[in-house]
């Protein structure tokens, strides 16, 4: 490990990581709610053209077995819409949960981020303290040198 890189420096580095972490997960999640959506929208379009089709097929006249066909075929198409908006509800579900987590990383890293920061501006008002004394003590010692060449 560098001697310059202190622990909080560290902590910044793998908060960061974490972070990124967690904003990956939440595409992926994200990614998998979009495509799970697609689905459930895909699946609400065929039930929808199916149900016209019963519709045409009823005015142009239908057997009762082919009635009953079309119907149970609807019921397991909205067995299957029920599943699939629970699958997007559970999803959505995750997406929120990986998004409080992203929060969490983030908030985590900008935490470390203030301290890192203070750290550096109380290093900088340490510097130039030391500094305005340096130079003092620069101009004290010539004006020192200057009173006693004079008094000579």
């Amino acid at each position: 490990m560098n001697a310059n890189v202190s622990p909080l420096d560290t902590l910044i580095e793998l908060a960061r990581g974490a972070r990124d972490q967690a904003g990956q997960a939440l595409a992926s999640e994200r990614q998998n709610e979009q495509q799970v959506a697609g689905q459930l929208a895909s699946l609400n379009q065929y039930r929808l053209e199916y149900a016209q089709r019963l519709q045409q097929a009823m005015c142009d006249g239908i057997d009762p077995a082919t009635l009953r066909n079309y119907q149970q075929f609807l019921d397991s198409l909205d067995a299957a819409l029920a599943r699939s908006q629970q699958a997007l509800q559970a999803q959505q579900k995750r997406v929120g949960q990986r998004q409080a987590q992203w929060r969490q990383e983030q908030h985590k890293l900008s935490s470390y981020d203030t301290l890192a920061s203070r750290r550096q501006q109380e290093q900088q008002r340490r510097e130039a303290r030391q500094e305005l004394r340096l130079s003092d003590e620069l101009v004290n010692g010539r004006l020192a040198r200057a009173r006693h060449t004079s008094d000579m």
